[in-house]
């Protein structure tokens, strides 16, 4: 099946979602923690990239914050602190339901029953049940004009992991603790296990 430009902009709205967030691939499923004036709040997210380990820089995509309020969004600009928490499948369920739109009053934690914790005095709520838990501290963000979408950049100041999950050389085996990927908007699976390929040299 063929798309030209045209015909991917007269796509039914829902079609074009699913196809436009699916074809790019697997993405990992991270849930993002903060906390406001009164809340732990929490959601989960698509975009995470990779910026760079030295610095340890990780960002994210956010839609357009003009029309719809972003909590997360506006949490991170106030606080400056928040946390990336793998998802994995024992949970996805909860937090799949984390993309529901809920008023800022309400925890997102509470309602879906997942534990927030504090670790080590940082200010802000990790998932309890993630085996990968980030600390990060708001460096910059970047508008994309084009569609008014902002890219959050951030600093990893603190990563707690399973130890079972790394290898000697620090990779870590993201399928041991069954960690989640998303297709589209909805889609999820599992890796089973990894096939490392070794870093490349010219032959």
């Amino acid at each position: 099946m063929h798309f030209n430009e045209e015909e991917i902009e007269n796509l039914e709205k829902i079609y074009r979602i699913n196809l436009i967030n699916s074809c790019s691939g697997y993405k990992a499923a991270n849930l993002i923690g903060t906390i406001s004036e009164n809340n732990n709040n929490l959601a989960i997210f698509s975009s995470l990239v990779h910026l760079g380990s030295n610095p340890p820089l990780l960002g994210f995509f956010l839609r357009p914050t003009e029309i719809v309020p972003r909590h997360t969004y506006l949490n991170i600009k106030e606080n400056q602190y928040y946390t990336i928490n793998s998802v994995e499948k024992q949970f996805a369920d909860k937090a799949h339901h984390t993309s529901a739109k809920y008023d800022k009053s309400i925890s997102e934690f509470e309602i879906v029953d997942l534990e927030p914790e504090f670790i080590n005095k940082f200010p802000s709520p990790y998932v309890k049940s993630s085996s990968i838990k980030i600390g990060m501290k708001f460096v910059e963000e970047i508008k994309i004009s084009y569609n008014k979408s902002r890219l959050i950049v951030g600093k990893i100041v603190e990563l707690h992991v399973n130890d079972d999950m790394i290898d000697k050389d620090g990779f870590l085996n993201l399928y041991k603790a069954e960690v989640a990927t998303i297709s589209g908007c909805d889609g999820y699976s599992y890796p089973k296990n990894n096939s490392r390929k070794g870093y490349q040299k010219p032959k």
